[in-house]
């Protein structure tokens, strides 16, 4: 009775915690058939056929090889060691290269983002283009301009002469543009960059004092004036500077366009009641260049109001809200200019309103260039094409090669193929697969069975007082055992070879790690045993021989709740036969049944965890 019972209560666990693998292995519960596929582990052992100059295994040929074998690796054909990977083979020729076929039910549009800035979110757009001008602090001018400033009326230069003869003037340029100097007259400088000021000075001085005349000349300040800035700018009103400044100094100190109200594209500089000049900030942002004009006393700026904006998010290098130079329209090939694509991105989702109605639109980009975009649309660059291959990873016992690349229809079993391994080190029944996605759905699962347990540990009623406080102290402990689970990482460890050694025709992932183990001489012998350790192999032992050897069961472990774990994950209960090298022979704890129910989700979660992550303490 205590045998089938606790077989019972192990085999529940077994089918809540082991869901994974048992799924993983393509079989029903009491269906060992289920998981047979037509071709053998064995034909990973040969000759990669899809190399050149190497044979291609045929299924006929293979089920041949496979047939009536006593022992796999003693009929295999010796190991062909090729040093050549597959990016080392013509493109012709690359069996595993190939463009493969879309699959439509893994299609529809992904989003993808820059190789330079992985971070950044993917829409939807919020900043407008060429906000960022306006987000430093506003800098004081500087009496000494840079040297390309051309010199006006009104600005301070100091010349100094020594030699034949002594001459220093520090004076401001009169209003015809000359600087006037003792016993040399006038020099004409206005509109003479500040740095040729020194050259100008000293050939006029020389044209005078041919010999023995040294001059230096400088820049002492510019003319101070004051510019009003007006229209759709944070802080409207009149800003003080030099006549060195720029444009972009006095928008900066009026707090800078308004983002929300203000064009980047139509800046008018008017003086004296006439516009001087018509300022696009985005030939500054994109090219670089701004109106060669001087601000002068009085001068206005205006900002005028926003034209047009659109939004490009999605897999585009440039995300943001962009104005169209147009009043009220912006052309798809413009958006695209600016917004630069990706590579990737194939189509693209046009939302906006048109005639007061919601409007959605998908198209292909070069749809988009063909379309007039209107206020306030948004536009989301996405890439459309299903994969065509996927990249493999192959790890353990092999030759070559470590990555493949391969169709998204190709199956393990054709994969399997192109696969060289020695025969005599590879185990190649025990070939697993590791699939990142499996990993996150077992931490899910582990996740969910913590979360019960939580609840049961909290939610459950204490008749007593000392129960209570007994059931305070358990909890603490499980409560330490809980924050420690949740950091278990499972592997994603999928069961792919049959107990007859067939491989399933699964079909694989992107990203998926094809493990070949190496053959292995020794049994590991674990959790419910006095001393578990690693038991070198030995023929005709039995189950019990492999627990005497790691000093038997110890109190909590029992004969009927032994358990079989092989290379390829493979998990076995109430084992009828011995242990094969590599095996993993693991004594789950016994659950006596009148505390089955008590501790059902506190075992459930401890056997999915050992499960996942293949810790058996």
């Amino acid at each position: 009775m205590r045998s089938s019972a606790a077989r019972a209560a192990l085999a529940a666990l077994v089918l809540i915690g082991g869901m994974a693998d048992a799924l993983a292995q393509g079989t029903q519960p009491g269906s060992a058939a289920a998981g047979t596929v037509q071709r053998r582990a064995a034909g990973i052992g040969g000759v990669p056929g899809a190399l050149p100059g190497m044979p291609t295994l045929t299924p006929g040929q293979m089920g041949a090889q496979g047939a009536g074998m006593a022992d796999p690796a003693a009929s295999l054909p010796p190991p062909v060691f090729d040093q050549r990977s597959l990016a080392d083979v013509p493109g012709q020729q690359r069996g595993m290269e190939r463009r493969g076929s879309a699959t439509q039910a893994e299609g529809g549009p992904t989003l993808v983002a820059p190789l330079g800035d992985q971070q950044r979110l993917s829409g939807p757009a919020t900043a407008v283009f060429g906000a960022a001008l306006f987000t430093q602090t506003p800098q004081a001018s500087s009496d000494a301009p840079n040297p390309n400033y051309v010199l006006a009326p009104g600005d301070r230069v100091s010349v100094r002469a020594w030699g034949a003869v002594e001459s220093e003037l520090v004076g401001a340029i009169d209003p015809a543009g000359n600087l006037f100097l003792p016993n040399i007259g006038p020099i004409p400088v206005a509109g003479v960059r500040v740095g040729d000021l020194q050259s100008v000075v000293e050939s006029e001085i020389r044209k005078v004092y041919t010999t023995q005349v040294q001059v230096y000349a400088s820049v002492m300040s510019t003319q101070r004036i004051g510019v009003f800035v007006t229209g759709f700018v944070r802080s409207p009103g009149r800003y003080a500077g030099t006549a060195s400044d720029s444009v972009l100094d006095f928008l900066v100190r009026a707090g800078g366009i308004d983002p929300g109200r203000g064009s980047f594209r139509e800046i008018a500089l008017t003086r004296g009641g006439a516009t001087l000049a018509s300022i696009d900030l985005y030939r500054f942002l994109l090219e670089g260049r701004l109106p060669a004009v001087r601000l002068q006393e009085g001068d206005t700026l205006v900002v005028g109001r926003q034209r047009a904006l659109i939004g490009a998010d999605g897999a585009v290098r440039n995300n943001y809200l962009f104005e169209s130079p147009a009043r009220s329209t912006l052309s798809g090939r413009d958006l695209i200019e600016f917004a630069r694509p990706l590579p990737a991105a194939t189509n693209a989702v046009v939302r906006g309103v048109r005639n007061a109605q919601p409007f959605s639109r998908y198209m292909t980009v070069a749809e988009l260039a063909q379309q007039t975009l209107l206020d306030q649309d948004t536009v989301t660059f996405v890439a459309d094409v299903a994969t065509r291959t996927i990249r493999v990873t192959v790890e353990g016992s092999r030759l070559y090669p470590s990555v493949l690349v391969a169709d998204r229809d190709m199956t393990l079993c054709q994969v399997l193929d192109h696969i060289a391994v020695d025969a005599g080190l590879a185990n190649t029944e025990g070939v697993f697969i590791m699939r990142p996605s499996l990993a996150l759905a077992q931490k899910r699962s582990i996740d969910e069975a913590l979360d019960r347990l939580e609840r049961q540990l909290f939610l459950s009623p204490a008749p007593t007082g000392s129960v209570a406080e007994a059931r305070t102290a358990e909890a603490n402990l499980v409560s330490q055992y809980i924050a420690r689970a949740r950091r278990i990482q499972p592997e994603g460890r999928l069961v792919v070879m049959g107990a007859d050694g067939r491989c399933a025709p699964l079909r694989l992932e992107e990203g998926d790690i094809i493990v070949i183990p190496e053959r292995s001489q020794t049994v590991m012998v674990q959790g419910e045993v006095n001393f578990p350790q690693a038991v070198v192999w030995r023929p005709g032992w039995s189950v019990e021989q492999y627990l005497e050897a790691a000093g038997g069961l110890t109190a909590r472990g029992s004969r009927s709740t032994l358990m079989v774990r092989r290379p390829s994950g493979q998990a076995i209960l109430e084992p009828r036969e011995a242990p094969r090298p590599g095996d993993e022979l693991i004594a789950l704890p016994y659950l006596d049944p009148k505390y089955f129910l008590f501790g059902r989700d506190l075992v459930t979660a401890l056997f999915q965890i050992a499960l996942a992550a293949r810790v058996f303490m």
